[in-house]
C-alpha cells in the first residue's frame, strides 16, 4: 500500500503535512480554478457560507486550496468552500497546494475532507461511497480504510440509498435523521417505508419510537394484494387519507365497493385518528 492512500484515512493533514501547506501554497487566479468534478457533497448551507465569507473578508483564506493543474486552469480537488467564499468576497487570487493526482484520488481527497468536517449530509456520503465502488472497484473494506472508517459504518451508510424517493428527501431536507432513516430501512416496500415516514414526521416520533414503529408495522399480518392496481385518483386519496390522519391506511376495492383499513400503533394515536375524524363535539 502506498505512503499517500495510507494517508488518506487519517485526512488531508498526514497527506499534506501542515509544513508543506505553509512553504507550498501559491497564489493561482481564483477565475482559473474550477469545481472538483468528483465532488460528492451537492449542496452548500447559505448561512455558513455567508459567514466564511464574512471571515475571508477580515483575515484572507487561512487554509490553502488543493488543486490539480490540467494545462494552464487548476481543478479544484478540496477546499471548494474556501473557493466559493474568495469568488463572493472579490478575491482575485487564492493560496493553493498544487498537487499531482488522479481521479480517483480527487475523489478520495474531497471525500476524506467532507467527512472530517461532517460537510456532507448521510446521502451524499453513501452516494460518494457508491462512486468508488462503482466507478474504481474498490470494496467496502477498502473505502473504509481510506476514509478512516469501519466497514460496517460504510455498509451502513450505503444501504440509505434503498430508501425510497420520499424518505430521501425527507433526510437531505433533515426532516428526519439518519437514525430514522435505517430504521425504515428494514420496511421492505416503498409503500410501506412512505406510510411509516408519514407517522413519524406526524407525530414528532423519536428515532426509538420509530424503531418500535417499524417493529410493529412488520408484526402485521401482510395485507391481502389487491386484485387490480389503485387508479391514480385512489393512490392520491390513499396518500391524503395517510398524510391527514397520520398513520398507515389501506384503501382496496372491490367488484362494487371496497373498504379504508386505518391502522393505529398506541392508544394516544388511536385519540388522535379519532379527533381527526370526529373532530370536537
Amino acid at each position: 500500500m502506498s505512503k499517500s492512500r495510507r494517508a488518506l484515512g487519517r485526512g488531508l493533514d498526514a497527506l499534506i503535512p501542515a509544513a508543506e501547506s505553509q512553504a507550498g501554497a501559491a497564489e493561482i487566479p481564483v477565475a482559473r480554478v474550477s469545481p472538483n468534478p468528483h465532488q460528492p457533497r451537492q449542496t452548500i448551507s447559505e448561512e455558513s457560507l455567508a459567514e466564511l465569507v464574512a471571515s475571508i473578508r477580515e483575515h484572507g483564506v487561512i487554509q490553502p486550496l488543493v488543486v490539480t493543474q490540467v494545462g494552464d486552469e487548476y481543478q479544484l480537488i478540496a477546499g471548494e468552500r474556501r473557493w466559493r467564499a474568495a469568488q463572493l468576497a472579490g478575491l482575485t487570487t487564492v493560496p493553493a497546494i498544487v498537487k499531482e493526482t488522479t481521479p480517483q484520488q480527487m475523489l478520495e481527497l474531497a471525500l476524506v475532507e467532507n467527512v472530517q468536517r461532517a460537510d456532507l449530509n448521510p446521502l451524499e456520503e453513501a452516494g460518494a461511497y457508491r462512486q468508488l465502488m462503482d466507478e474504481f472497484g474498490l470494496t467496502q473494506e477498502e473505502v473504509a480504510e481510506r476514509v478512516g472508517k469501519s466497514r460496517t459504518a460504510v455498509a451502513n451508510t450505503v444501504r440509505l440509498l434503498r430508501l425510497t424517493n420520499d424518505v430521501k428527501e425527507a433526510l437531505a431536507a433533515e426532516r428526519i435523521s439518519e437514525g430514522h432513516a435505517r430504521a425504515l430501512l428494514a420496511l421492505p416496500t416503498a409503500r410501506l417505508q412512505r406510510q411509516a415516514l408519514t407517522i413519524i414526521e406526524k407525530r414528532g416520533l423519536n428515532v426509538r419510537q420509530a424503531e418500535a414503529l417499524v417493529r410493529q408495522m412488520q408484526a402485521e399480518p401482510e395485507e391481502p394484494a389487491p386484485k387490480a392496481e389503485l387508479s391514480p385518483q385512489d393512490q392520491d386519496a390513499d396518500e391524503r387519507f395517510q398524510q391527514r390522519l397520520g398513520t398507515k391506511v389501506n384503501l382496496v376495492r372491490a367488484k362494487k365497493g371496497g373498504r379504508v383499513v386505518i391502522h393505529f400503533y398506541s392508544e394516544e394515536e388511536l385519540q388522535a385518528i379519532y379527533e381527526a375524524i370526529i373532530g370536537d363535539e
